[in-house]
């Protein structure tokens, strides 16, 4: 059975994926979740950034399995395609049996904005001393908007939306649709919470603009030579991950910066009054994307035709 894009976003609800989410992060951290490394093979397409990649991410965990197969051509902006596409296969744990086929660039979308909606209701407690209101972007690609949508969810007191990126005609059609305003970055960047959702290869955020406090969820540039913070934002926060192996190997924000991940956002979430996540310092969420997001998220779509 395959199931579309249109079919996916017709039964997918942030309201079903996030508290979803939450649990496949515990999971994860507790241990029971078999996920191997992505394994990622470079497309050979163009000599600069436009170089795309294929990446596959296996993953064993509850009662299925199933793989992500998933492209990344940073170049396909200026052609008007989808810079990630991908396809999910969901298999029955039990007996090996494929359950389906579906298209994962929605799934994709949704499962990253949800981690981060899921860290943001753990962490923003512990940290901040009243619910934060502001919301910088630096981004204004379908993962600013997806995050918008999810945040709300588990963040109904934001107010105040700041969007910025390099293309300011897409920050200002963003701004009008999500009733937030087009800004300069170093404005986004004064925001309580901020997220990077880029494809940019070097720092976008630079740390002398943050707050002392910030809150930042860094989304975008994945790879290990890739980074969008800078040394000082990097350096001054306190880091947690989606995953600590995955960030530390994947991350060019963590390997360039020599920063350390000091938690991980499964553990946090799982026991929030044993977490050390400070007041007075900036608390930096990193996310490179796991497997066990994408066939949670594919769960919920078997489950719900």
């Amino acid at each position: 059975m395959y199931v579309s894009e249109q079919e996916i976003r017709a039964v997918l609800t942030y309201e079903a994926l996030i508290p979803a989410i939450r649990q496949a992060l515990i999971d994860y951290s507790a241990g029971r979740v078999n996920q191997p490394p992505r394994m990622i093979l470079r497309a050979g397409n163009a000599d600069d950034h436009r170089n795309g990649w294929f990446g596959v991410m296996p993953v064993v965990a509850g009662d299925v399995m199933g793989v992500k197969t998933v492209t990344f051509y940073a170049g396909n902006d200026e052609l008007g395609l989808h810079t990630h596409m991908a396809i999910i296969e969901l298999i029955k744990r039990a007996t090996g049996e494929p359950l389906a086929i579906m298209d994962g660039r929605l799934i994709t979308e949704m499962r990253t904005a949800a981690v981060s909606a899921a860290a943001f209701s753990g962490i923003a407690p512990l940290h901040f001393e009243s619910v934060p209101a502001s919301f910088g972007i630096i981004g204004s690609g379908v993962q600013a908007r997806a995050h918008i949508e999810a945040l709300k969810h588990v963040w109904p007191e934001m107010r105040d939306i700041r969007i910025s990126s390099r293309n300011a005609a897409k920050s200002a059609r963003l701004a009008e649709e999500t009733n937030a305003r087009a800004v300069a970055a170093e404005e986004a960047a004064a925001s309580d919470v901020v997220l990077t959702a880029t494809t940019s290869p070097v720092p976008v955020l630079k740390g002398s603009w943050l707050k002392p406090n910030a809150l930042v969820i860094a989304v975008g540039a994945s790879g290990a030579s890739l980074r969008e913070l800078d040394d000082e934002a990097m350096l001054s926060g306190y880091v947690v991950a989606e995953g600590r192996s995955c960030v530390e190997r994947e991350s060019g924000d963590v390997i360039l910066s020599g920063a350390k991940v000091q938690a991980e956002i499964g553990d946090i979430l799982a026991s929030p009054a044993t977490a050390n996540i400070p007041r007075r310092q900036r608390v930096i969420f990193k996310t490179v994307g796991m497997a066990i997001e994408d066939i949670t998220a594919a769960r919920l779509v078997w489950q719900s035709r």
